[in-house]
């Protein structure tokens, strides 16, 4: 079944938002956890800002260009599929990713360590996912020239 460009680009849109969210909601999470073991330790506090200045150069060097030849291979889709808001082995990764990360945060309960590691790997990607989100709207993907 054949939709619009705007429609795909819109689901494009909502998983790129929904996983820095999620990311951040998770990494937050890990975090406190990690504060409630040892709630002294420096790393506690280092993480969580570590994680976010990794995002930042991970946003700069990868994600904003991944994202920008994302969206401009939707708008150059001629018969648009809703199954094709990602190339099919990003499609593949991210089914392979999504349980990879809900394990590694299982498998870091309890464990400090663990926790900051997790909590820095989820706001470094969260932070890319969300700054390099910026592109939907400086390469206009939502108008109406979108929309065809």
């Amino acid at each position: 079944m054949t939709v619009s460009t705007l429609t795909v680009m819109l689901l494009a849109a909502f998983v790129w938002y929904s996983g820095g969210i999620a990311l951040v909601l998770k990494g937050m999470s890990l975090a406190k956890s990690a504060y409630a073991l040892q709630p002294d330790n420096f790393w506690t506090f280092l993480t969580p800002v570590l994680g976010i200045a990794l995002g930042l150069i991970k946003a700069k060097f990868i994600f904003i260009k991944s994202c920008t030849k994302n969206i401009v291979r939707i708008k150059a889709l001629e018969s648009p599929r809703l199954w094709q808001c990602f190339r099919p082995g990003m499609l593949i990764f991210l089914a392979i990713i999504i349980p990879t990360g809900a394990w590694m945060s299982r498998a870091a309960a309890g464990k400090f360590l663990y926790l900051c590691l997790v909590c820095g790997l989820d706001l470094s990607i969260a932070t890319a996912l969300l700054v390099s989100s910026m592109m939907f709207w400086r390469l206009k993907a939502f108008s109406a020239a979108a929309a065809d």
